[in-house]
This record gives structure tokens, sequence and C-alpha cells, in this order.
């Protein structure tokens, strides 16, 4: 064999070579701890330089067992190929996401080339990158981030990717448009109908709904919720319970009303109710309703079908 060539060093960081496997081996790690099936969604955590949308290093990283930021020691990028948040802006405790989390929500709109994505909470773009690398160039992701300073480093970190539009808007009112897959990357206290009417037939939503109390003895509820998939079948709405999740409301989409209804609902849930579908037609509330409230109702019930007591419609 002849004699293979040196790796590259670019400004003192580590060989190209052996950036290109960590990341491999960091989407393989992600594969295992987030169970994904996308296979798209794997290669492209093998590709994106997570890097590229954090600021400088050394690095402030999430050590979860300490509930603490942790330094490293220098800038090497393969510092930030394991499985834990990083800081965007540590005095704000504002973090690129815990990878396998955000991951796993993405799985959950089982992406395909060419589909159009909206992206509710952008932030600096990363995930939104792994988004637009699963689609493809064919596809299309809609990029929204109501920080203005955020929505503006997405718009410089996202410019390879040409599949991507970053708008600097509310997310819970900025018109998406006709879209396959809607991820809200932050908490709500209830469905908004703009990302359920925004769904194309087939289309699918992952939604975090989470408490957040103002003040008094529930304030410690505050960012606590469930993660739920809705997919549009017609004009009827399959919805199921992803997973637990601790996470930053969306802001737009926090409502006291709603706040105190899912309470209720989510004291109910931890008895062991399944989740079936999301109904918007009007009805009176059910022993069936799970989370029942104004134009929205998460209920045990089948998609399409009614409750015996329910009149013919």
């Amino acid at each position: 064999m002849g004699k293979q060539p040196t790796p590259v060093r670019l400004l003192g960081l580590p060989p190209v070579t052996e950036l290109v496997e960590t990341r491999k081996r960091f989407a393989q790690e992600l594969r295992r701890t987030a169970q994904l099936r996308t296979e798209g969604l794997v290669r492209a955590f093998a590709e994106v330089p997570r890097e590229r949308f954090l600021p400088p290093g050394p690095w402030s990283v999430w050590n979860m067992a300490t509930w603490a930021y942790e330094r490293t020691p220098d800038a090497d990028p393969a510092h930030l190929y394991f499985d834990a948040p990083v800081g965007i802006d540590p005095t704000r405790f504002l973090n690129n996401g815990q990878p396998s989390f955000v991951a796993g929500l993405i799985d959950a709109l089982e992406l395909r080339s060419g589909d159009s994505v909206a992206h509710v909470g952008a932030g600096t773009g990363y995930f939104t990158a792994a988004i637009a690398t699963t689609v493809g160039p064919t596809g299309s992701v809609m990029a929204i981030e109501l920080d203005s300073e955020l929505a503006a480093r997405a718009a410089h970190n996202l410019s390879p990717w040409r599949q991507v539009t970053i708008v600097n808007a509310d997310g819970c009112q900025h018109d998406l448009g006709q879209v396959d897959a809607i991820l809200v990357n932050a908490g709500a206290t209830a469905p908004r109908p703009l990302w359920l009417d925004s769904l194309r037939p087939g289309g699918r939503l992952v939604l975090p709904l989470v408490r957040w109390p103002k003040q008094g003895k529930d304030a410690g509820a505050s960012g606590r919720g469930i993660v739920f998939r809705v997919e549009r079948r017609g004009d009827a709405y399959a919805a199921s319970v992803l997973r637990p999740v601790v996470i930053f409301p969306c802001v737009g989409g926090i409502d006291p009303e709603a706040d105190q209804s899912l309470a209720e609902a989510m004291a109910r849930l931890d008895q062991g109710e399944l989740i079936r579908s999301l109904r918007r037609d009007k009805h009176e509330r059910l022993s069936t309703c799970w989370l029942h409230g104004d134009g929205y109702c998460f209920s045990q019930l089948p998609v399409g079908a009614r409750s015996r007591s329910e009149p013919e419609s």
C-alpha cells in the first residue's frame, strides 16, 4: 500500500477526517438513544456540523447529572458530539437542545424526501439544518424564530441550505401555508388552530403541551407536560402521546384558562388514559374527552368515532 495522506488541520482544530468520523459515531449514538427510524435523519446528523450553529468555543455544555454547565477545555468541535445541550447564551439559559430529544421529535414526523416542513422555534438553526438535510433539495423548510437576534444568526448559519426560508415572526400567528409536517420546538397550553389548519391531508404535527402557571403553588409545574403527535386524516385528526417533556414556552401559545384545563387533564392521564384523536367538531364534554377546550378536544375515541351518548349529525 502507498503512503496514506496526512489529515488536514485547520486553525489548530482536529484532523478533518477525524471530525467526519466523530459525527458519524454521534449519529449512530442518536439512532440508538432516540430509537430513530428515519434513515435520512440519521445521515443528516452525521453530516450537519453542530459547531456552525454555536458561538466560538470553548463551550458551556449542560451536565444532566450535576444540573449545571461545564466548560469544555478547548475549542475542539469533538466536544460537541455528545448527547447534551450546549449553551448558546448560558446567561439566559438558552441552549442548543439535547440532540436525542429533538431528534426523537423530528423522527416522529416521518419526514420524506421532498416534504415541506415548518419548524416553529428554530433557534440558531442546527435542528432546522437536520430537517432540511432529511427532506433534501426538493423539499422546503420554513424556519420561524421570534427572537430577532437568533433569527439573524439562523439566516447566516443556514445559508448553505437553499431549501430553507427563515422568518422572524411569532410561530403561533405566522401563516405557514400548507405543509406536510410541523415541529413546534416549544411548549403551548393548547394546539393552535393555525397549526392544525396548515396540515395537508396526511400531514403530521409534533407539539409539546405544557403547564405554564403564572404564580402560586402550581408554579413548579412550569414547562412540564407531554409531547403529542397529531396526524391529519381528511377532516379528522389522529393523536397519540409520544413522551413527557420539560421545555420553555412558545410565546403566544400560553393561555391561563387552557393551563388550568391542561393541569386537570394531565392528572387523569397519569391514571392511564389513552389518547386516540384530536376532535375539532363542536360537542359537549364527554367521559371520553381527555382535554376538552375551545375548538379542540383530545379524545379517547378513535378517529371519526362518536360516543354512544352523542346524537347523530
